[in-house]
């Protein structure tokens, strides 16, 4: 499905969206890629939902990648007697191992693993920080702290604990199981929660043995410090910006993301951004314009995907969040502005054979008349260095394997086309001039770039670009090849 716009659509699904019918609207409307929350639902609800997908797939002839969005591990607080208590600013608060139920003065934190990680001093945030404690003193299984932000705290409020690394695996159990479901259904990405380390990715790509790539969400400060050491463990990156949030101050995490992104881009490794982009939406019919700006920033900065949550899942308005972001995505990359700032931005290496190819082909498009550029990539990844250089023209992918095809339906600007395997470089080019044609991006009378790699069908041999007509009768009058 053609889309005019660069940058990726996710949609999360939930209650509003978990028909055949809605997932189809929404990927009519502008959905590239849908998130299933591991968080919510039953194995058979998720199961469900993936069957819808795949038939919308089928009916549209569109690859359409899936994301399994894992929980990771919850910490919460134990129950209170009366259900919640007020905590004033300058009290004392205790929280401990005893599971009594708690009361104004302490209450069960069942995760030692926090204690043993805990200092003086450390910050404990409560209910997405509206509830901000200090540690005066701690031990093994206590924490003595002071309110310094008050409020009320109730029955298994979420704790965040910023200032330490905590010695917990991201894959609890229910991550493991939910992991392995999905990677049985099929999907594409499995987002990884609560990542601290690159070891956290490591034992999530052990376990998913290839079957599908591991993105990484960036939600804690320990994070953004191994950021590097996790990019490079990872297949790509979420920028979870509401836990960032609670855990840094807010004013913190808008360079951080422009940072992240960057640092994605010269990668070559997809980007999402993620949380409460549209949040108003779930209400509303209209966002408001700080919000439109939000997602704007996300665009000019080079992002390869912006991310619906809560208002695509359970909002009122799913079909009109879409359609909002795919025309404020159109809007903002017609700026001649946005084309400026890519541009400037543009840091990628030049390494080995398929990095200068890849800067040669955007070179060759950018200073021709050249329509699109097609490239053969069996494993993603010249598609990818395609994508991180961003160029002016449609990115055709093609290859034979659709899991590929999946996957890079989260890549900036990469249109994937499934074809058959070739084996001489001239049928290549005639498979590309059809998919150039068929896709709208060209006519007879026009010429593309061609990148492939001899041997056809082996990963990391890019090494032939070639710059050739859409009109079929000239290529066949080419030398033979």
């Amino acid at each position: 499905m053609r889309r005019l716009r660069n940058v990726k659509i996710v949609a999360t699904l939930g209650p509003s969206s978990e028909t055949y019918e809605m997932i189809r609207a929404l990927h009519e409307a502008g959905a590239d890629v849908f998130r299933l929350n591991m968080s919510h639902g039953t194995h058979d609800e998720i199961r469900e939902k993936h069957r819808f997908i795949r038939q919308v797939e089928k009916d549209l002839q569109s690859p359409i990648a899936i994301l399994a969005d894992l929980q990771g591990p919850k910490l919460r607080v134990g129950v209170f007697a009366n259900g919640s208590e007020e905590l004033t600013e300058g009290a004392l608060f205790r929280l401990d191992l005893d599971k009594a139920e708690g009361d104004q003065s302490r209450v069960c934190l069942p995760h030692p693993e926090i204690f043993e990680a805990l200092e003086p001093g450390a910050r404990l945030l409560v209910n997405d920080g509206k509830i901000r404690l200090k540690v005066e003193s701690c031990g093994a299984d206590h924490a003595n702290c002071v309110v310094v932000t008050g409020g009320t705290i109730s029955n298994r409020k979420g704790v965040n604990v910023p200032d330490v690394v905590l010695p917990l695996a991201a894959l609890s159990e229910k991550d493991r199981d939910d992991l392995e479901f999905a990677c049985g259904l099929g999907v594409d990405w499995l987002a990884l929660s609560f990542v601290q380390r690159a070891a956290d990715v490591e034992e999530a790509r052990a376990l998913a043995q290839g079957r599908a790539a591991i993105l990484s969400k960036i939600e804690k400060p320990s994070a953004v410090d191994a950021f590097d050491e996790i990019l490079s463990a990872s297949d790509g990156i979420m920028v979870a910006r509401g836990d960032l949030g609670v855990e840094l101050p807010v004013s913190a995490v808008p360079p951080i993301q422009k940072r992240l992104v960057r640092k994605c881009r010269h990668a070559a490794k997809p980007v999402i951004v993620a949380t409460q982009m549209l949040e108003s939406m779930i209400e509303s019919p209209m966002p408001t314009r700080a919000e439109v700006s939000d997602v704007s920033g996300a665009i000019y900065e080079g992002a390869d995907a912006v991310m619906l949550s809560a208002e695509s899942a359970a909002g009122q308005y799913p079909i009109e969040a879409v359609s909002t972001m795919n025309d404020v995505a159109i809007e903002v990359e017609h700026d001649p502005t946005y084309r400026e700032v890519i541009e400037a931005s543009r840091t990628a290496p030049r390494s080995g054979v398929a990095d200068a190819i890849v800067a040669a082909a955007r070179e060759v498009a950018e200073t021709t008349e050249v329509a699109a550029i097609c490239c053969f990539s069996q494993s993603g990844t010249t598609a990818l260095l395609i994508a991180r250089e961003r160029p002016r023209v449609p990115i055709i992918a093609m290859t034979s394997l659709r899991g590929t095809a999946r996957r890079l339906a989260l890549s900036w600007g990469t249109n994937c086309v499934m074809t058959s395997d070739v084996s001489r470089f001239k049928m290549a080019v005639v498979a590309s001039a059809r998919a150039a044609r068929d896709l709208g991006y060209a006519d007879h009378d026009d010429q593309i770039v061609v990148t492939a790699g001899l041997p056809f069908n082996v990963p990391g041999t890019t090494n032939i670009l070639r710059v050739a007509p859409c009109d079929e009768r000239l290529i066949f009058n080419m030398e033979n090849e």
